[in-house]
């Protein structure tokens, strides 16, 4: 009994270091990445960054290309669990909206160098790679969700695609922008949990009045 327990113990070590391993190394490439791209990232400096052998890159991910795929489709994952927090059965169309307005603007800002994955995937790949991830799961819920509050008459009949990429673009471009607007004011700081609350409140409103029926109360 002894001998099995310590064989599950070490096994179960195993994973968690196996794992621990794993996101070092994405956690390292996500940064390459965003910097320089597919293209002009290098594998030995994600291994240096990471504290890892080079070896381990190969082993866990079989290739530069793999490792990219997994660093692009994680943002993906992790914006749709944020989403997934959201009670969607109970709240009405406009409160789903904000709270999903606020969960994407937390997550954006707390991983601000993300957004460069992307334009470098545009600008260096015209969207290869883009398209084997799973970004659309995202995209079609917040139209979904639209579209829900137009049958509704909660919110105006609108374009629910094209308001969808507008209101992305408020949720991602506080974070994204960081480094540039900073320097706009540098009195004030940016990410301070009580500007970011300013900036989310003022989202809600432009999204909310921007979507909202004017002839709902």
């Amino acid at each position: 009994m002894a001998g099995k327990s310590t064989q599950r113990t070490d096994s179960n070590r195993a994973v968690r270091d196996a794992e621990k391993t794993k996101q070092l190394i994405l956690d390292a490439a996500e940064i390459e990445f965003a910097k320089h791209g597919l293209k002009g990232a290098r594998t030995d400096e994600i291994a240096k960054a990471a504290g890892v052998a080079s070896r381990m890159i190969y082993y866990y991910f079989q290739s530069k290309e793999g490792l990219y795929q997994t660093v692009l489709q994680r943002p993906a994952i992790e914006i749709q669990d944020a989403i997934a927090q959201i009670d969607f059965e109970t709240l009405s169309p406009d409160r789903a909206l904000v709270a999903v307005v606020r969960a994407a603007i937390a997550y954006e800002v707390n991983h601000r160098h993300r957004g460069m994955l992307l334009f470098q995937e545009a600008s260096q790949n015209q969207g290869k790679y883009f398209t084997q991830t799973n970004w659309r799961q995202a995209i079609d819920l917040l139209t979904g969700l639209l579209e829900q509050g137009i049958k509704a008459g909660v919110f105006r009949p609108l374009d629910s695609y094209m308001t969808t990429l507008n209101i992305i673009g408020i949720c991602v471009f506080y974070g994204n922008a960081h480094e540039n607007l900073k320097h706009l004011t540098p009195e004030r700081d940016l990410l301070s949990a009580e500007t970011i609350e300013q900036y989310i409140q003022a989202a809600i409103d432009l999204v909310l009045n921007g979507v909202k029926n004017s002839n709902t109360h």
